[in-house]
């Protein structure tokens, strides 16, 4: 006996009819799981890019509700400054009260009224032409 012959000990004789049977149950088997995988493809497809919709859309609303809450609290720092200036110039009036006292009639001083005098328009320029000419602001001829 020759270990080494071209033909194959291992290799089990099947009848033509069997292993074409097994053949098309093999091609169908294929074709089953291929179709299984391609419709689970599909599947996740459709489910990521409805996903990604789905996402994008409530990545536009929490923009949007962002945007609102900074302008709220823009609106209440302002609020908030407003209410600190307004609380500052109340406490200074408080404070202001107790520094002045109330005064009574015996601690004011009384002055007597000075008369002013009073010159007429005309009399005011014409002195003054006066005294220019005195002065020899307003010169005669050459």
């Amino acid at each position: 006996m020759k270990p080494f012959d071209k033909s194959s000990y291992l290799k089990k004789k099947v009848p033509y009819e069997i292993q074409k049977k097994s053949e098309k149950i093999s091609k169908l088997n294929i074709r089953f799981i291929h179709q299984i995988f391609e419709t689970i493809n599909i599947s996740l497809l459709v489910l990521i890019f409805t996903l990604f919709f789905l996402s994008f859309d409530s990545q536009r609303k929490w923009s949007n509700t962002y945007k609102f809450l900074s302008k709220t609290k823009a609106m209440n720092n302002n609020l908030i400054d407003y209410i600190s200036k307004t609380e500052e110039f109340y406490i200074s009036e408080l404070e202001s009260i107790n520094i002045y006292r109330k005064t009574k009639p015996k601690d004011l001083i009384y002055l007597d009224k000075v008369e002013e005098k009073k010159e007429s328009f005309f009399k005011k320029n014409f002195k003054s032409y006066i005294a220019g000419f005195s002065d020899s602001k307003y010169l005669k001829g050459y």
